[in-house]
């Protein structure tokens, strides 16, 4: 019998839903531009918490209550936080030991609806990587990676990790896939890991971010394994939280 587990991506949240896998899996939420990069870079940095929120108005709940909020719409930091959603804003002392409530335009929604389906959330970026698949391979469970995409559609950048991270798990022996979007998320990865800049100057949203003169963190977001942070959704109160610190 095969005893490999599997992996499945879903390149949007609205397809997340339609997923092959139902029992005893990882949900892995993927937003490298930014939510799920700068997650990471803030516990790197000495975040104690993450609450994750889907509105801006229980964002600006969290405010009120005298927590740090980092919240931001279609890339404009939101008037009441003290953050926006750039890994850089958690680069400084400021944030070490704080909690801090979590707004973005994708990824905290699509956190919200990996929670619902009752499964472990971990959160994935490339600065990651090893250390996320390393820690998924000693689950031993199959893996579903969302994509959070860009208003519910498809997008470049999050597919692409999501090729990389399913490459990786494929690689170790432990994982095969019988899911299309695995396997073509795959094939971008191969076609673009050897000069990752130029893969990812296609992306719409790297151009929008462009525009708006937000492009200064993309060197850190592309470089693997700069962070050894491992977010993990808790589920007795919604927190995300650093499982790196808690290792043996």
């Amino acid at each position: 019998m095969d005893s490999k587990r599997t992996v499945e991506v879903a390149f949007s949240p609205v397809l997340y839903p339609y997923r092959i896998t139902r029992e005893d899996f990882v949900v892995v939420i993927v937003d490298v531009l930014r939510a799920t990069t700068s997650i990471t870079a803030a516990f790197e940095n000495g975040v104690r918490e993450i609450i994750p929120v889907g509105s801006v108005e229980e964002a600006r709940k969290w405010k009120e209550k005298g927590f740090l909020v980092a919240s931001e719409r279609d890339g404009k930091t939101l008037d009441f936080a003290d953050f926006g959603n750039s890994a850089f804003s958690f680069m400084t002392e400021r944030v070490k030991g704080k909690t801090i409530a979590y707004s973005t335009t994708n990824g905290t929604q699509a956190i919200e609806m990996a929670d619902g389906s009752g499964q472990e959330v971990a959160i994935g970026a490339f600065n990651n990587l090893s250390a996320l698949s390393d820690w998924l391979i000693t689950m031993n469970k199959n893996v579903v990676v969302l994509c959070s995409g860009y208003k519910n559609k498809f997008n470049l950048e999050d597919s692409f990790y999501a090729g990389a991270l399913t490459d990786k798990l494929m690689n170790s022996g432990g994982y095969t896939t019988e899911c299309d979007s695995a396997t073509v998320a795959r094939d971008m990865w191969l076609a673009g890991k050897d000069n990752i800049e130029m893969y990812i100057n296609k992306a719409s949203h790297r151009e929008r971010l462009r525009n708006r003169g937000q492009d200064n963190v993309l060197e850190y977001t592309f470089t693997i394994d700069n962070a050894s942070a491992l977010p993990l959704l808790r589920k007795a109160d919604k927190r995300l939280y650093n499982a790196s610190l808690n290792k043996d």
